[in-house]
């Protein structure tokens, strides 16, 4: 029985401490195993010897929880050889930004991000229908996103296909995938609104290097959604974004 998975993972919080919310949504098919990118990571890994650390991409660009005490070279290896590894996975996502300002209350940001969810899976629901089982992973961090997530879900597909799990991030390389990408795409926002910080520009380098070495790679893994006027449409824009991942994945750097 064919199931797909889905890692959530969020950046922002409620309160006013950030400018930006924003929630990722990772997609994996059950069938395509990851393995092997899995065990060519962890020996890469051994290799260069670092330590084997669940990635959490905030605390490792600032030095915290486990990296604290780390060498920025090393926590800078620990991150490419992520993102090598995610650059071979069979996966695609999609992001969504939202600029706190705009929202009265947490009430209202909820309403939107159940909107956009909901036509997210709309916009795929013939490519999500082919399977059993839908697998929602994500660790419960935020109410907003718990709530948005579940109405969402519920919402657009049948409830006996839709299952929820703890998707907490030590136990999960996509769980950690989705977190490096929504880390990307908060860095993305900060540059294009210029108020990218000196963590930032230590290991992305000016906007030019960031988007070249990092953002142009990973949105060749984006999920390409139009709003389909026949299943023969659908189908086709289905397929344009299993090629791109193909693509993407044969183009990816080796590992080293």
């Amino acid at each position: 029985m064919p199931e797909i998975s889905l890692f959530v993972d969020e950046s922002g919080e409620s309160g006013t401490e950030s400018k930006y919310y924003l929630l990722t949504l990772v997609f994996h098919e059950q069938n395509s195993s990851i393995d092997k990118q899995i065990e060519l990571y962890e020996h890469a890994l051994h290799d260069k010897g670092l330590s084997d650390i669940p990635l959490h991409t905030s605390p490792l660009l600032n030095g915290n929880d486990d990296y604290e005490g780390m060498d920025i070279q090393d926590r800078k290896r620990l991150l490419q050889a992520f993102f090598t590894m995610l650059q071979h996975m069979p996966i695609m996502y999609h992001t969504f930004s939202y600029e706190k300002s705009d929202f009265k209350n947490d009430a209202a940001l909820i309403t939107r991000m159940k909107k956009d969810v909901v036509n997210l899976i709309f916009d795929n629901l013939e490519y999500l229908q082919r399977f059993d089982k839908v697998k929602v992973y994500y660790d419960d961090g935020q109410y907003i996103v718990t709530k948005s997530l579940h109405d969402a879900v519920e919402y657009a597909l049948a409830s006996n296909a839709v299952m929820y799990k703890d998707g907490c991030p030590k136990d999960y390389r996509l769980a950690q995938a989705a977190d490096l990408i929504c880390t990307l795409e908060l860095t993305a926002l900060k540059f294009d609104a210029k108020v990218q910080t000196k963590t930032d520009d230590r290991f992305f380098g000016a906007f030019g290097s960031f988007k070249k070495n990092y953002l142009k790679k990973i949105r060749k893994m984006l999920i390409r959604t139009v709003r389909c006027p026949s299943p023969a449409t659908c189908r086709y824009h289905i397929r344009n974004a299993q090629n791109s991942h193909r693509k993407a994945v044969a183009e990816g750097e080796p590992y080293a």
